[in-house]
Parts: C-alpha cells; structure tokens; sequence
C-alpha cells in the first residue's frame, strides 16, 4: 500500500515539510506496512522554494540582497544542481513581512532585491529560473528589478532617474542591457491585469499603503507605455500581468517570462501526477479550505488530480468551510482546529492538533484503503 503526502502549509504555523512529516510519522506508526512518498506543495506563493528542493533534491543558495525599503539582508533561493535550476520567492526579497516593521511606503518600495537574487541565479549558470511572486510589499511593476538587471531609465536629458515609484514621472527612455536571460517561468495563480479596476494597484495596493491611486495608475501606465515602444512589448493585458504589484508585468516585459498556473507549475516540476498515479491513497490540504480553495489552490488541484486517476483522496485542514460543493472533492476531509479554541492557539499548538486528528482518522483512513483494494 503506497501513499503519498503532497499537502500545502499551514500558513504561519506548518510548512507543507512539516506537515507531510508530521502526517507521516502517525501513518507509519498506525499503517506499518505503508509506504509513505513524502510531495510537500505549493501554488506559487510562500513555500515554493521548499516544495521543490524537497521533491527534487535540491539545496538552498544564500546571496546578499535588499528588501524592499532598501536595507541589505541575506535571503535563501532554491538550486537544482542536476537540471541548473534556480526557484526563487520573490517574497524573500521583496516580501511585505520584511518590511512591517516600518511605515508602509509604496512610492518608495522597490523590486531591487527580487532582481539582484535573478541576477545571482544567473551567475551561478541557471538554465531556467521558477519565480513565486506572492506577497509583494511593492507596487513599481517591476521597475526596480530591471534596473537591478541592468536596464537603465533616462530622463528627457538622458540622465538616470532613481528606479522607483516616486520618479517615474520623469520616465523618457528605457535602454534594455546586452542579456540573454534564460528561461523564466512564474508561479502565479491570480488573473489582474496590470491596470483598471481590477488591475494591480486598485485590488492589491491598499495592503501595500497605496492611497493615491491615480499616482500609481498613472506612473504605471507610463512606464507601459514607454516600454511598448522601446522595447517592442506590451503585456499589461495579459492575465496575472498585475500579480505582486506588477511584477508579473515587470517580468514578462523585462525579462521574457512565461507566466503559469503557480500548481500547474509546480506540479509539473515534481512529477506530481506520475506520483499520484503510483499511490492507493492521497492526503493533501492547507491551513483553510474555502471557496478560495476552489480557485487554483493546491489542494483542490491535488484533488482533482487523484479523482481523474481514480484514487481516494483525505483532506486535513486547520478549518474547512462547510461546503458541500468543496468537500466533494474529498472522500474525507478533517479540520483540525477545535471549535472553541481561538485560531492564535490553533497555530501555536498546530503539529500538535495535526497527530491528533490524523491518529482519530486511522479507523477511516484504514476503511478507506481496503474499500481501495476491494475495487
């Protein structure tokens, strides 16, 4: 009896290693005679990097960047040694969690960081780069980024301008370096444009301290603009061209990218489909299964996946909305989280409530697989 693990994190409690190990561990003990094939994923966002280095043997590579407000720090990237791989966050660089513990400051925030992590990738030979861009702190569509690359910015005297929200009004003339980037594809699981109603600054620039939105619509029109005619390419309407601030714009413009369904990505990158073809049983999840989940999220991929190849599948999640069109995606689906336990204790004691909930589903679980093996 094979099983395989391949659930997402529990965002601010459990890595999706730590969950799949933690699972394990009360697998092993109730089903001695299992194999467990340990998949960690993820969607795009946070934990991308470890899902793959995990699956794919990788290593983690430490390099000198900046957050977005400019201070240096150090920050981890993925190396797949054997494919010359680099799978980056651009959250470890340009993350608004490494920045909350100052002022919220949008014409300021930069993308320099996420650039200067490309730039060391490409250094060390990268072939292909995967790129996560959830959880930006900026709102500059890459402008920072690409000056990190070696694009230069000119005003109409042709002197450099500071590559940053706050003087892209001064923005004449965008001069590209003489690179060739590798192969970029980015994790991205949200459809904004770059512009309008529902582009970048609109839905995503209040949490990043965006108050005047005309500023924002403006300068980043501006730089589209400017970019279609010196550069040839305009994808400010592509799906997922508004994802991070811009950055999904920033790099398809700047750097030829490839943006991508943030599972699809990363299942395809781990063999996720040929694993679940292999296994009896399938357990995936994430903090909170909702309507969201429905949308592109991990575990309903997982799920569909395991229903296509015909296999059981078991949710644990930290709570589940009592959906009928969501859990009929699971044969069986655990919340973990007591009713009356408040949800800051619920992450404090999180792997703790996890063993407990996966040792109460063995009776099922264990239903479940000879059900399996009788069809």
């Amino acid at each position: 009896m094979r099983i395989l693990i391949a659930s997402d994190k529990y965002k601010g409690s459990l890595s999706a290693r730590d969950v799949a190990e933690t699972l394990s561990q009360v697998l092993i003990t109730g089903l001695p005679d299992c194999e467990i094939d340990l998949c960690p994923i993820a969607d795009g966002g946070e934990g991308t990097t470890e899902a793959m280095i995990t699956a794919l043997n990788g290593q983690w590579i430490e390099t000198q960047t900046l957050d977005a407000q400019a201070r240096r720090l150090n920050a981890r990237y993925g190396w797949i040694a054997h494919q010359q791989e680099a799978v980056l966050e651009m959250s470890a660089a340009s993350g608004l969690a490494l920045v909350n513990d100052l002022p919220l400051n949008p014409q300021q925030a930069s993308t320099e960081g996420t650039g200067l992590m490309i730039l060391d990738a490409m250094h060390r030979g990268a072939k292909k780069l995967i790129i996560g861009i959830g959880g930006s702190a900026t709102n500059d569509g890459g402008l920072g980024m690409a000056a990190a690359l070696g694009y230069q910015f000119l005003d109409a005297q042709h002197q450099a301008i500071q590559p940053i929200m706050a003087h892209l009004h001064q923005l004449n003339r965008i001069v590209p370096p003489a690179v060739v980037f590798p192969e970029i594809l980015v994790a991205c699981d949200v459809d904004n444009p770059l512009l309008g109603p529902q582009g970048a600054t609109r839905i995503y620039g209040p949490q990043k301290g965006v108050t005047d939105f005309a500023f924002f619509e403006d300068g980043l029109k501006k730089l589209a603009d400017i970019a279609a005619r010196d550069l040839g390419c305009d994808p400010r309407l592509i799906p997922g061209s508004g994802a991070a601030g811009g950055l999904g714009y920033g790099l398809m413009t700047f750097c030829g990218a490839q943006l991508i369904s943030g599972f699809d990505l990363i299942s395809q990158q781990i063999g996720l489909e040929e694993r679940v073809a292999k296994a009896d049983l399938i357990i995936t999840g994430e903090g909170r299964l909702d309507a969201q989940t429905l949308h592109g999220k991990g575990p309903i991929g997982v799920a569909l996946m395991a229903r296509r190849l015909g296999k059981a599948v078991v949710a644990f999640a930290g709570s589940i909305d009592d959906s009928p069109n969501l859990r009929a995606h699971f044969d069986l689906a655990y919340a973990i989280k007591p009713s009356k336990m408040t949800l800051a204790q619920a992450i404090l004691e999180a792997r703790t409530l996890l063993a407990t909930a996966a040792e109460s589903a063995l009776p099922e679980i264990k239903a479940l697989l000879g059900l399996a093996a009788v069809q």
